[in-house]
């Protein structure tokens, strides 16, 4: 009797321990979250002679309540815009700081100003955080935001892009008219294609090509809008016409519509006039009458997917519910065109 008192009080000791080791490991529901360590309010300037020079970010450690390999990943987006569209500018590994090259965060700058060829260097108000995660499907907890105002200064961007080759140009993935950008260097690229035929048989569709080799392309192999390397031709079921593309390496997700567009507004008495596509100079463009009033481009009648210039920028951002029309300035005729080439999407109002 004595010797199962014995057994039984060694088990429950075991248990014991047992319970403990895991409320030592048990990650935190309530971590705390590292803290950025930038000064609030700055203005900075960056330059161009400084371009090789390193940035440093510091940040104190998150505590998830346990020892872990902790992911830390700076992040900067537009003041305002909620890190919606924030973009990385590094990423480590249990460390509390990165260090990148200035012309890095340069770039990362441009790409979030609107049109950053007609805008040089125009101070650009920004928010930074980091985040810090132990695993790729865990929530991230991120620090407060730091705003600062920041100058980059000018350099023409080379912006990543990616190829769309297919029947409609004899699938050749070199073709560099052929291709859609990143505007903002983040994985999600974003343009317009004219399919004047979508072929037939296996021939038939589109992929997505990094390289003009085809080292390394993406088509869907379930039709499902998901993206998979060496995946089967995307065949669109609404036949040929001009395509708003959207590939998210990042996901690795798709999605393809086949528009027109329209001139839309109060400017044009509240009635969508029908623009047509030219495809040698592979824009849109109309000559119509308008008031003094605002207007937007707008795909297939609807709000749906529509772009607009409240900024007066000369470039287009997708609008949203509340997005200002464009302004024009008087009454009269003008040719208006609309241009979805290039990585900045533009448009020219020209009074006849």
């Amino acid at each position: 009797m004595k010797k199962l008192s014995i057994i039984i009080f060694l088990i429950a000791l075991v248990g014991l321990f047992s319970c403990k080791k895991d409320e030592k490991t048990q990650v935190s529901s309530n971590p705390v979250p590292p803290v950025l360590k930038l000064t609030a309010g700055d203005t900075v300037a960056l330059k161009k002679s400084y371009a090789d020079s390193m940035i440093t970010y510091n940040w104190t450690p998150a505590n998830f309540g346990v020892q872990l390999v902790l992911t830390y990943t700076v992040q900067v987006d537009k003041k305002g815009d909620n890190f919606q569209n924030a973009v990385s500018i590094g990423s480590v590994n249990s460390a509390t700081s990165l260090s990148v090259k200035t012309s890095l965060v340069n770039n990362i700058l441009l790409g979030l100003e609107f049109n950053p060829d007609l805008n040089p260097s125009t101070p650009v108000p920004v928010e930074f955080r980091v985040q810090a995660a132990y695993s790729s499907s865990s929530t991230p907890v991120s620090s407060t935001t730091i705003g600062k105002v920041m100058t980059p200064y000018y350099v023409k961007i080379v912006y990543p892009l990616i190829f769309v080759p297919g029947a409609y140009n004899g699938w050749n993935a070199g073709d560099s008219l052929t291709v859609i950008y990143s505007a903002k260097s983040n994985g999600i690229y974003d343009g317009y294609i004219f399919f004047d035929s979508i072929g037939t048989g296996t021939s038939a569709g589109y992929k997505y090509s990094m390289d003009p080799q085809w080292n390394t392309n993406y088509g869907d192999n379930g039709g499902t809008g998901s993206l998979e390397k060496n995946g089967n031709n995307i065949v669109p079921s609404t036949g040929p016409g001009y395509y708003h593309l959207t590939a998210n390496l990042n996901t690795l997700t798709h999605t393809y519509l086949l528009t027109t567009w329209s001139v839309y507004g109060t400017a044009s008495g509240g009635t969508d006039v029908a623009m047509t596509y030219n495809s040698t100079t592979r824009t849109w463009g109309v000559t119509l009458n308008l008031s003094a009033a605002t207007f937007v481009f707008r795909a297939n009648q609807s709000n749906t997917l529509f772009y607009s210039d409240p900024a007066g920028t000369g470039a287009l951002t997708q609008g949203a519910n509340g997005t200002a029309g464009i302004t024009v300035p008087a009454a009269g005729n003008y040719t208006v065109t609309l241009n979805f080439t290039g990585a900045i999407f533009r448009y020219s109002l020209v009074k006849n």
